[in-house]
């Protein structure tokens, strides 16, 4: 009994330190796996937690986060991207296709909101609202005087389907001002920017992003000029930075036979998914001809990379942007979200498309300055491809990944050298305000010109090219105007769009663009 009595007081110190020692280890080994990722995570919210209770000045934590986010996600790839709550919605708008407003094309002209143009048979064109008018008010808010941003403008313009808004606007041309009711309504933004025929049998389709509303307007439209009789399609992929995935897949599919390969994906844990054309498809048959440039991106280079590995069609231009990551959007449970890299893509041929991105800044970005310093954009020679990146369509032609796609037939950039940045401007939104600003000066005149009326006016006098040089020059731009002809060009189609259509202004633009007439050739 002394012995038990002895060593009981031992054996419960030996198990309590044991136990210690065990404990310690578990502790060890939690904290060196799952614990020390909680750790991590816990850092940062104690540091905000921190400067919320203890800084000494009052500072914005939100705007802390912000910028947190962002730092992180800079250390990834150049496209997994931080949305702040107040751009969410907005950049959501964009990409499901439609909003609820007013319906005008309006831009702020001297503290004024000044309207370019109603949208056709939308709300404010049917209330009576015309080009030119100013809107003074929206119901009482004042907009004109004030330093309103875009988003504060349409926040004002906007509001539930079927609510109405009280107009009050100025109307130069009768120099009155007038109280329009309009009914708020749904206004689509098109992705696709126009269907017409380039000839007798080639139609024409221009998609500029691809958002949730992409294929059934891509697919009307296709169904419209077959209607008209086309044998062969045009799909002009020129500047779109590309979208959702699963638009440019169902694209592919009504140009693809059952079957075909469109894309591979292999995510992280290097899970390959692919994705087959199926039995359906309404443009089966028939040429194909893709246009794509420098900043044909992502969703474009999905559709482009498929028609070429599946030798479909013929891809006509420049060597694409090189974005080959796919991303997808997750909320971060404030009203903000973030846009991560999930997977990459593969073209129907194996080749990944994703050009190197070690320059993570805006030289990643700045495509078109980098390959008109390497000539790119006038020698297809110029073009740096590896043989080791070689791969093979279905009938065995040799296309290269590594960073874009690099075209059938090479079409080099419209401008002469030294002129560039002259073309750049015509495709901007410059010319538009130019135009209307001209309109704007004597718009009852211009309204009584017909086609041939208003072509005389713009082509044949040199007085609105001397205006746009000199509206120009005061924006502190310097530009080379010897291509006289061609910004005559510009201009008449910028004024044909804001007095009449748009399928008259792509007309006019398309009977002189080097890759249609390019098409031509091939057709």
């Amino acid at each position: 009994m002394k012995t038990n009595k002895i060593y009981f007081p031992i054996i419960i110190t030996m198990a309590v330190a044991i136990g210690l020692l065990l404990g310690n280890y578990l502790n060890s080994f939690q904290d060196s796996d799952f614990l020390s990722k909680n750790t991590r995570k816990n850092k940062l919210n104690k540091l905000i937690d921190f400067i919320d209770r203890e800084y000494v000045d009052d500072i914005n934590t939100d705007s802390i986060v912000d910028l947190t986010v962002n730092g992180i996600l800079e250390n990834l790839d150049p496209h997994s991207v931080y949305i702040s709550k107040k751009d969410l919605k907005s950049v959501t708008e964009n990409m499901k296709g439609d909003f609820v407003g007013i319906g005008v094309n309006f831009y702020v002209y001297k503290d004024t909101v000044a309207v370019i143009k109603p949208i056709h048979n939308g709300p404010s064109d049917r209330a009576g609202i015309k080009a030119g008018d100013r809107i003074l008010f929206a119901d009482q808010d004042q907009l004109f005087d004030k330093k309103f941003q875009n988003d504060s403008l349409f926040s004002k313009l906007k509001g539930e389907k079927g609510s109405t808004v009280l107009i009050t606007v100025f109307r130069k041309t009768t120099n009155e001002k007038l109280k329009i009711k309009v009914k708020r309504d749904v206004i689509p933004i098109k992705s696709v920017d126009i269907a017409l025929k380039v000839n007798a049998e080639i139609g024409y389709i221009k998609i500029n992003r691809f958002a949730e509303t992409t294929y059934d307007e891509f697919h009307k439209a296709l169904l419209s000029l077959k209607r008209q009789g086309i044998k062969d399609l045009v799909i002009d992929l020129r500047d779109n930075g590309g979208g959702y995935l699963e638009m440019a897949v169902a694209i592919a599919d009504e140009l693809l036979k059952d079957k075909e390969l469109i894309v591979k994906t292999k995510n992280k844990k290097g899970t390959e998914d692919e994705t087959f054309a199926t039995s359906k498809g309404d443009f089966e048959k028939g040429k194909v001809y893709v246009l794509i440039n420098e900043n044909s991106a992502s969703a474009s280079e999905i559709l482009a990379g498929a028609i070429q590995d599946n030798d479909r069609g013929t891809i006509v231009g420049r060597r694409s942007f090189g974005k080959g990551l796919v991303q997808r959007e997750m909320p971060l449970g404030d009203g903000s979200a973030v846009r991560l890299t999930i997977a990459r893509y593969f073209t129907p041929s194996g080749r990944s498309i994703q050009k190197p991105y070690d320059d993570k800044a805006d030289g990643y970005f700045n495509e078109f300055e980098k390959r008109f310093q390497s000539g790119e954009l006038y020698e297809a020679d110029s073009i740096k491809v590896a043989d080791s990146l070689k791969f093979k369509t279905k009938r065995g032609r040799i296309v290269y990944g590594g960073g874009g796609i690099t075209p059938d037939v090479f079409v080099p950039f419209e401008a002469k050298h030294g002129e560039e940045a002259t073309l750049m401007i015509m495709q901007s939104g410059v010319v538009s305000y130019f135009v209307f600003e001209q309109l704007d000066k004597k718009r009852t005149f211009f309204n009584t010109l017909d086609f041939k009326k208003l072509k005389a006016e713009v082509i044949e006098k040199d007085d609105y090219l001397e205006a746009f040089k000199q509206y120009i020059s005061d924006s502190g731009i310097i530009l080379n105007f010897s291509d006289k002809e061609k910004i005559k060009k510009y201009l008449y189609a910028e004024f044909v769009k804001q007095l009449f259509d748009d399928n008259s202004y792509y007309e006019i633009l398309l009977s002189e663009d080097a890759m249609i007439k390019k098409v031509l050739e091939l057709n």
